[in-house]
């Protein structure tokens, strides 16, 4: 059994006015089927599962050339005020579960498919059940690639300064834990002038190496001690509704990256003081690593940010996915209206029946296999 994630009218309607728009219209069926296959969850994930807390769920998506997760990259769902589901995928993309939706499909910008269906939150087919989204979930990027677009400019920079962004971006199951822009501002003119080697001790205690495990929020308990790739142990607290690194807060948590998953945090973590831990009744932490500002609060390492990075489409700008992203769907705490032009195409014949209580969907003469949701029902078997 499977859950799909199918993407609705609304969601369609984006794709030619972003950059994802040219990987379909040019039919690149290598990416097209890595985005459809992102789409699909093993197992029954039925719209009352999720809840306030998130869960992150593997998804069909393992090529190697997209994704480096054990068991296949995964989508984040939770379910917010007004019991609403609610997907996060790649830079912090949202897709919201629509209550209702019908899907009538005949797009220019690939070959043609007749096909209009009906389509609501735990609509029941043969292998599983499927779920309406209003935005397409977009695969995670590289961290070099992902940085910038929560403002993250100095730390991809800097991992970049000191060799270590091929590491970062490709290294198998990795948690990142990255300060955000303005600790690096005020230590930039030491972290700017210390040996390379010194920077980079400070920045491999910044990343956890799992073996078979990721650090998604869920999987942080309190207590929980990870080891670095620096060598020392880095430990989790969890009180007063927040959660720390020894002794910094993570301020943003849960930002998928191809290969695993970054925390933002509000301070940087010293590995010569490993043993402090979280003053949780304090609002801000004494810093642990010393040093002075660049004259005029300039952010350090922020040149060093490449300006292309290998990503789904052989490169993608920094700051901005192969995928267009910004066009599709957002950050989180954005919403994209995604205005266009809606179109319309002939319909297939449908029937509908009751299976265990929910609707069951049948599909007509879909015409030519060449559209998207004709190939996403294609790699699943089902026509």
């Amino acid at each position: 059994d499977v859950t799909i994630l199918v993407p609705n009218n609304d969601a369609f309607n984006k794709i030619p006015y972003s950059s994802l728009g040219p990987a379909f219209k040019a039919n690149q069926s290598d990416i097209i089927r890595s985005v459809l296959q992102y789409h699909v969850l093993p197992g029954l994930h039925p719209s009352g599962s999720y809840n306030g807390s998130f869960s992150f769920d593997t998804t069909w998506l393992q090529n190697s050339s997209y994704t480096n997760v054990t068991g296949g990259q995964v989508v984040g769902g939770v379910r917010q005020a007004g019991d609403v589901n609610v997907f996060i995928s790649g830079v912090g993309s949202r897709s919201t579960m629509v209550q209702s939706v019908r899907l009538s499909l005949s797009p220019p910008f690939v070959n043609p498919i007749l096909l209009t269906f009906s389509c609501k939150q735990d609509l029941a087919f043969d292998g599983g059940i499927v779920h309406a989204i209003d935005t397409f979930l977009i695969p995670p990027q590289p961290f070099v690639a992902t940085a910038p677009t929560f403002n993250l400019t100095a730390a991809g920079g800097a991992i970049t300064n000191a060799s270590l962004d091929t590491y970062t971006n490709e290294h198998k199951d990795l948690t990142i834990f990255v300060p955000q822009n303005s600790a690096w501002q005020s230590l930039g003119a030491t972290l700017q002038t210390m040996p390379l080697s010194e920077l980079q001790d400070i920045l491999d205690y910044h990343i956890v190496n799992g073996t078979h495990f990721i650090g998604y929020s869920a999987n942080l308990p309190n207590a929980t001690i990870l080891r670095s790739r620096q060598g020392s142990n880095l430990t989790i607290t969890s009180a007063s509704n927040s959660l720390f690194v020894n002794s910094a807060r993570i301020i943003q948590p849960d930002l998928l990256i191809s290969n695993g998953v970054m925390h933002v945090i509000d301070n940087f973590l010293n590995p010569n003081a490993s043993a402090v831990t979280a003053q949780p009744e304090l609002p801000t932490q004494p810093p642990v690593l010393q040093g002075s500002a660049i004259s005029g609060n300039v952010v350090p390492f922020t040149e060093d940010l490449p300006t292309s990075v290998t990503s789904f489409s052989s490169s993608a700008t920094a700051g901005a996915s192969s995928f267009g992203v910004g066009d599709i769907g957002g950050a989180a705490t954005t919403t994209s209206d995604g205005s266009a032009a809606t179109t319309t195409g002939a319909e297939s014949t449908r029937s509908s029946k009751k299976k265990n209580g929910a609707e069951r969907v049948e599909f007509g003469n879909v015409g030519t296999l060449g559209g998207v949701v004709g190939g996403l029902l294609f790699i699943l078997g089902i026509l």
